[in-house]
């Protein structure tokens, strides 16, 4: 009998410690966006998430911006980025090939073929080697730019967030 109830106390007792370790690993709304909150007039936790979401939504319809949304919207700009920088590699191949037979044709029409091909393949890879570079420069100038801009739009959702919260009586910090 003895045996019996203190099975029973240890499953209540590791029930009780997984139920609370599931609950305090899960992040809050605020805590996702790295803005912490601090109930300033000892709210409930889930009146704490109901005025998160309510301030949340406000912030969104206020600011115009979702951090969730842009979020994605950076993953996918990263990924284009990924893609357009492994469309300019080889360029200079690319170019090489097309030089060499634009000089073969004029080299063979001044007389010399072989050395028409060899200037032309020299001049289409520097050619396109420079185009290469200059969208590189280009892809990371407008990356640089719109990584910018998504900071700028969060800091004011952040703040708009924020002032939300603190009209609620919360105290917070980002």
């Amino acid at each position: 009998m003895k045996r019996a109830f203190g099975i029973v106390i240890a499953l209540a007792l590791c029930v009780s410690v997984s139920s609370h370790a599931q609950t305090s690993s899960q992040k809050t709304l605020a805590a996702s966006i790295n803005v912490s909150v601090f109930p300033g007039q000892g709210q409930s936790a889930s009146a704490q998430s109901k005025d998160e979401a309510d301030c949340y939504q406000w912030a969104v319809k206020n600011t115009g911006s979702d951090p969730f949304q842009l979020q994605k919207q950076a993953q996918a700009n990263a990924q284009a980025s990924a893609a357009n920088a492994q469309s300019t590699q080889g360029s200079a191949v690319r170019g090489a090939a097309g030089g060499a037979a634009a000089g073969a044709l004029i080299g063979g029409i001044a007389g010399d073929a072989g050395q028409g091909a060899a200037i032309g393949a020299a001049t289409g890879a520097l050619v396109n080697r420079r185009r290469a570079r200059k969208a590189q420069e280009a892809n990371e100038a407008n990356i640089q730019s719109a990584q910018q801009a998504t900071g700028e739009q969060m800091t004011n959702f952040k703040k708009a967030f924020s002032a939300c919260l603190e009209a609620k009586k919360y105290i917070v910090k980002y």
